[in-house]
């Protein structure tokens, strides 16, 4: 049987109605992907930067509302330096690259995580694509930079102890609430899809508190071979979920 085109998968999708408001990304497997080529680990970066514009054009035309990648942990901090170094040179690349077209497209960029370990010249990239989106409303593109879900919530438990210690809040007042306006994603809803690449299966420390009930998709596609007709699987497959958020449905 032959594979069903992009566009056909993109009808399916509206005739199922309900899509995901927000897609979390785990881009997983560009490293693999440049050793069964050969090639360095940057390469495998590199080529996994077109993966982000096919999936952030999809995302636009599915009429999703916000897409999260996962590009750099704090642990990718350990990495060897050349990597990093590399890592941080794609990243002002991208943005470079790309600025144009996502403010032209309506995309605004957020850029969340422990950005002040960032080098000056991609601190500088951010603040360039993050201030010259800030007011577009076709899709929000979150990008997760020097990021860690516990170093995420040991932040929100600090600001939370300053505000008690501070008198600005009761601590038998904090309640779900109260964290989630501590996090990074504090004006975002948490995503209904998690899809993570290249078969592997765990979180992998991402957003350990915002996808408490999304729906999980585990891609065997490496990342720089995932695009439009993974995305579209993959929203497909959750069309057919049955979420019941801990309750019974009678």
């Amino acid at each position: 049987m032959a594979r069903a085109s992009a566009t056909d998968l993109l009808d399916r999708i509206r005739v199922h109605g309900a899509i995901p408001r927000h897609i979390a990304i785990i881009m997983d497997g560009n490293g693999r992907w440049a050793r069964e080529r050969h090639m360095p680990r940057p390469f495998g970066h590199r080529s996994g930067m077109k993966s982000v514009r096919s999936v952030v054009e999809a995302s636009i035309e599915v009429g999703l509302e916000t897409l999260s990648l996962f590009a750099f942990s704090q642990e990718n901090w350990q990495r060897p330096s050349t990597e990093v170094s590399a890592l941080m040179t794609l990243l002002e690349e991208y943005i470079a690259r790309e600025v144009d077209e996502l403010r032209d497209r309506g995309v605004r960029v957020t850029v969340l995580g422990e950005l002040d370990r960032l080098t000056p010249t991609a601190a500088a990239a951010v603040n360039r694509v993050v201030t010259e989106t800030a007011h577009n409303d076709t899709l929000r593109l979150n990008l997760f930079i020097s990021y860690g879900g516990r170093a995420e919530l040991v932040r929100a438990a600090k600001l939370l102890a300053l505000d008690a210690l501070e008198g600005r809040l009761k601590p038998e007042n904090i309640d779900e609430a109260e964290i989630r306006q501590r996090l990074f994603t504090a004006d975002v809803p948490d995503p209904d899809l998690l899809i993570r690449t290249s078969g592997e299966q765990r979180l992998s420390n991402f957003m350990l508190w915002q996808v408490a009930y999304a729906e999980l998709y585990i891609s065997p596609v490496l990342w720089p071979d995932f695009g439009r007709h993974d995305l579209y699987e993959a929203i497909l497959d959750f069309q057919s979920r049955d979420r019941r958020f801990g309750r019974v449905t009678v």
